[in-house]
Order: structure tokens, then sequence, then C-alpha cells
């Protein structure tokens, strides 16, 4: 049943019609995805990494995190308030990333933990919107509340890009996330009281905004907002209601959407992760009307942030903020990186591999999920970054369990619940390999179960094995990386095929499947390096979708390493001396020598000033000092930097 309701809600977003004034009619996608529970993850770091953070949302209790929406609602507390974020302005604002991530995991799982939860949080959330009586719920504190309250008045005050009159604290941000957690208890958890409660919030948004001017809408969206947008088209999707549709409509934010239509780039200066759920707002909105407009905002803010605005691992911004693609040489920061963009990202990334099954997006995805969301979670404690630093001589640090709860840990709890999400996706008769991550599909109409399993990216074969025989005629599309220096090699049931693996394409198979098949995938990967935008003598190196890092030595333990209660406490902290690289008449990436056939463990050889050193994933480099950068500096010992001064970046 968990699966049928997701599959209903992504099939709705080719279903409904268009809104009234379009032209056109909502477009068929091209590669559905797959529910997540039709998608299980066999071992493998993303199933360590799932069964950490399952660990952590259990530990989580629902009465603390209910704090403030029954204190503010006039109703004793049950649990003591968590500390960090949810203690501030932005309270609630976990609460509803839990409900969505326990939701994503029961989808993912079944696992009755999860539902018991998600019922629970759903009873508390309807009694305490029963107490206010207007429709709304959540935990925001009175001066959020009444700013929002003051919109039906007219009352719109901003004071900056995240507060409004009096310091209140982006209150729409802050109310997505709980709309959005009882849309996903609803959809991926069954929950019907979910529903109910849900719709009458977002009347609620429909009511206290409907009186307001362009000009008002507009001096309000000028505060950070969130997913408003997103969810709201959702909701129309889902139940045909265009009054939700309407509603969204009113958080289009001209002055970042207008220019992205027409084509213009001027995302520098902006806060990143204020603008990327206006754009997968977008996405929804093109999905649920076949507005053309929609869907050339999402892919060229896409293409502007992916090739023109990202590092190396994939995610973007310093200091939460874009800059100009040619100074990405000055911003190589403590504070890179923020991990919610990232999530955003990727959930942009989704809506445009559906609508056009292309490597280039694949490969992003892989690329963002390897080296920033799996690097993203602290092995012991499942704990989340907020900044992925590339600061060269730095470390990563981590969130505390019961006193952060910054954005990041929100968006966290979530990215490791649903890792299944794109490893496939399918056509009328096609299924799409997207990733390569050990697991069993399962397609019910198909009567096709299938089984991925590999050692990737430590060892480049990929194996697929048919469970059973799909029921009709089925072509395998599967992803051969731009990244692949030589083309994709298949092999059947050790039968050699002759099917072209260019890469950058979806190779098309198309047999006669029958139970037992065993197709074998090659992967050709070797060490490259990418140079930083704007400035080609810093470079980084890569071994098929992987960044490898330089390992620095271990980081310093104790006080604020690695868990910070603030997420700016190590920004200063002290930075180790950085190699150089020094080439010869050999290309750098021949330099760079795999240690062993076993885990991947990478050195330079001969070119590493003032020694060589060791390079390992990103993502493994959890406690240690690394750096993902380097400096190519000439052998001219008058231009060659003393051994063992830092780098000034």
């Amino acid at each position: 049943m968990r699966w049928n309701l997701y599959c209903a809600a992504a099939l709705a977003l080719a279903s409904v019609p268009a809104r009234a004034g379009e032209a056109g009619s909502a477009p068929a996608l091209a590669a559905r995805p797959f529910a997540l529970g039709q998608v299980h993850l066999l071992e493998s770091p993303f199933l360590r990494a799932m069964g950490r953070n399952a660990e952590y949302l259990l530990v989580l209790e629902p009465d603390r995190l209910l704090h403030n929406a029954r204190l503010y609602a006039g109703l004793q507390p049950k649990g003591e308030c968590y500390g960090g974020w949810e203690a501030a302005g932005i309270a609630g604002h976990t609460l509803g990333h839990y409900l969505t991530a326990l939701s994503q995991q029961y989808a993912a799982t079944g696992d009755p933990r999860f539902r018991e939860r998600i019922d629970y949080i759903v009873r508390e959330l309807d009694e305490c919107q029963r107490a206010y009586g207007d429709g709304y719920v959540g935990a925001l504190p009175p001066k959020e509340l009444a700013t929002l309250r003051g919109l039906r008045a007219g009352t719109v005050e901003p004071e900056g890009p995240h507060t409004f009159k009096g310091g209140s604290w982006v209150p729409w941000y802050t109310e997505h996330k709980v709309l959005c957690g009882l849309k996903d208890a609803w959809v991926l958890g069954g929950n019907d009281e979910a529903r109910a409660v849900a719709l009458r919030l977002a009347d609620w948004v429909g009511d206290v905004t409907r009186g307001l001017s362009q000009d008002q809408l507009q001096a309000m969206l000028s505060v950070e907002h969130g997913g408003m947008m997103d969810v709201l088209a959702e909701l129309y999707a889902l139940t045909g209601d265009h009054r939700y549709l309407e509603t969204s409509r009113r958080f289009y934010h001209r002055a970042v959407l207008d220019p992205l239509l027409a084509g213009r780039d001027q995302l520098p200066g902006l806060h990143a992760n204020t603008q990327i759920p206006k754009v997968i707002g977008e996405a929804r909105t093109y999905e649920v009307t076949g507005d053309r407009d929609a869907r050339a905002i999402a892919e060229t803010f896409w293409g502007l942030v992916v090739h023109h605005h990202s590092y190396v691992i994939g995610g973007n911004s310093e200091n939460e903020h874009f800059f100009q693609e040619e100074a990405t040489g000055k911003h190589l920061g403590s504070d890179t990186a923020e991990t919610c963009n990232t999530y955003n990202m990727l959930k942009l990334t989704e809506h445009l591999m559906a609508w056009n099954p292309s490597c280039e997006y694949a490969d992003y995805y892989e690329r963002a999920l390897y080296n920033d969301i799996l690097a993203s979670q602290e092995p012991r404690l499942g704990m989340f970054t907020y900044f992925m630093s590339l600061k060269p001589g730095l470390f990563r640090s981590y969130s505390t369990p019961f006193n952060s709860f910054w954005c990041c840990v929100g968006t966290g709890m979530e990215n490791h619940t649903k890792y299944g999400a794109a490893i496939y996706s399918r056509g009328r008769d096609e299924l799409f390999v997207n990733l390569f991550i050990p697991s069993v599909l399962q397609w019910a109409d198909k009567g096709l179960a299938l089984s991925q399993t590999t050692d990737y990216p430590a060892s480049s074969r990929v194996l697929l094995a048919f469970d059973t025989e799909p029921s009709g005629p089925l072509t395998l599309r599967i992803r051969c990386p731009g990244w692949a220096r030589a083309p994709v090699r298949f092999t059947l049931n050790g039968r050699v095929l002759d099917t072209a693996g260019k890469p950058g394409t979806y190779a098309a198979l198309r047999e006669a499947w029958r139970k037992g098949d065993r197709l074998e995938v090659t992967l050709p990967m070797s060490v490259r390096r990418e140079a930083l935008a704007g400035d080609p003598r810093r470079v980084a190196f890569l071994y098929g979708p992987v960044v490898l890092a330089g390992d620095l030595g271990p980081a310093p333990q104790g006080g604020s390493v690695p868990y910070e209660a603030n997420q700016g406490d190590n920004l200063d902290a002290a930075t180790v001396p950085v190699p150089v690289l020094s080439p010869g008449s050999a290309p750098l990436e021949a330099c760079i020598l795999r240690d062993s056939a076993g885990p991947l463990s990478f050195h330079t050889s001969g070119v590493g000033r003032p020694a060589d050193f060791t390079l390992k994933p990103f993502a493994e480099l959890s406690y240690e000092r690394y750096s993902v950068y380097w400096e190519v500096v000439p052998r001219d010992p008058q231009a060659t930097r003393e051994p063992g001064t830092p780098i000034n970046f």
C-alpha cells in the first residue's frame, strides 16, 4: 500500500489538467521514478549510512520535537525542548524534516517503528491545529506566527533576506517543512489523518495570502520562504483542487525567476539555498500544468549552478552565497558547500532526470551523492555536516545529537532515507539503470525482480541478475558515465555483446530476458583531473565517480571537534601546511597511482613537494585533515614554493 500511494503521487504529476489560462497539458514523464519500497539496498556504504540514520531517528524523542508546537498552541508540552535552532525563532523546522524522514524510512523499509512515530506526531499536530482553531499548525514562536497572520491584513514588512520586522525569522521557510512533513506522512506514511491536517494548513496559507497585491507578495517573497511553491503544487497534483495551485503561484518570486526565464545568470551574491527551492517549485509547476516557462527556468538554473557555480564534489556556495565563477579560487574557505544546497540540487535533478533521462543529469547526481551527501554523515553517531569545508588543510565538523538542529540536520535526516530514489527509473517498456549501487528492484507491473551487486567504485564490474523473467518486452538502458575514457562493455551469460557503450549516453540492450540471466557491466575507470573554475593552477583528482582528497593526518579531537553545537565553531580553526604539485613531462594524472586492487587508496609519485602524499575518496576522510584542490607549480627551483610553507588561498 505504501508504494502504491507513492506511485499515485508520481502518476498524478502526469495526469492533472493544466491550470486555467495555460496552453497545453501536463507532460508525460519520460522516466518515472520507482517508489522507495520497490528498491531495497544491499550491503554497501549507502546501506550502512541508512542504518546509522535510522538509529538516530529512533533516538530522537517526538515529544521533545513537539514541545513548541504544543506550547504555542496553549497545550502542556510533554517533553523538554531540544537545543540549538529548535530553541530559536526557526523552531519547528526539524519537526517537519523529521516527519518526512520517518515517512521516507517507512516507505523504504516497512519498519512499523517508523509508522508508529508518524501516527503519534500526526495525532499531536491534529490536536494542536484544533487548539489554534483557524487551520494553522506548526511550532512558530509568537513573533513569527504574528508575521504570517498579519499578512491577512496586508501587513508585509521585510527587513532583510531572512527576517521580517522585529527579527521574525523565515516563518514561511519553517512552515514549509511542517506542511511538507504532513504531506509525506499522508503520501508515504499512509496516514489519512495527515491528509486532513495538511489540507487545513494549506487552506490557511491560501487564506492569509489571498488579499495581497502583487507588490505585497513580491515584498513578502524577498524573505526566504523555502519550498512553499513546490509543496502547494504537489497538493494540487494530489487533490486536483485548483485553489492549491493558485496559492502556489503566489510564491513565484519575480526578482529571481524572471532573469532565469530570460536566460540570465544573476545568481552571484544571492543566498544559494534560498533560491534552489524556488526553482524546484517551478519544476513541479511544469509537471502539473505543462507550463514550458517553468521547465525553462528549472533547466536554465540547473545548468548555471552545475556548470558555473559548483565545486568538484557537487556542492556549491561559500558562506551560503553564490559568487562569480572566475573568482572560485578566492572561495575555497572553511564555509563552502552548505549541505542543504546539495540536498535541494539533487531534488531538482530528480525532476530533470524524469523529463529527460540524460547522462549529464545522472552523472551530476552520482557525483554529488558519492562526494557530498555520503560524505556529510559522520560514521560513529550518524551526525551531519553543515558546511563541507574545502579549505586546504582543514577538516569536517558535525552536529551534536541534541543541541544543534541546523537546517542541514533536518535535510540530513532525509538524505540518508532515500538512497534508493534514483538508482532506477522506468518508461513504458524501458528500465533505466542510473546508478551503480547494490540493490534489488521489484517492478510488480512487469513481474520483474532484478538484483544489482558490485563493489563499485573500488571495482569496475557491476552484475545485474534477473531473479524473475519479465512479463513482457523490456529494454535495459544502462548509463555509460560521461567520465569514462573508453566504451562501457557488456557481457550476457558469458557472451560479449556488441552493444555500443559510448560514454555520456545510455546504452540500449533489448534481449529476450529470462530468469537467471546475468548481465555484467564493465566501466572503464581511471584517474583524471579537473581544474578549478577560473584558476587552472589549482586542480582536483577523481577516480571514476569519486573525488580523491589528500590525507593530511588526523584532525584534533576534543572540544568542538568533531561535534560542534554551532555550525561556525571551527570556521577559524588552524590549518596545516599543504603540499604542492610539481609535474615533470608526464601528465599529472599519470603520477597518481593506485596502491592495490582492494579499497581505494592512491599516492602521488614524484610530483608532491615537499613530499609525496596519500589520496583517498573524499567521503572516507571523516576525521582527517584534507585537501581537495592542489596548487600546481613549475619545477623551476626559482618558482617552487619553499617546502612546508602553507598555501594562502
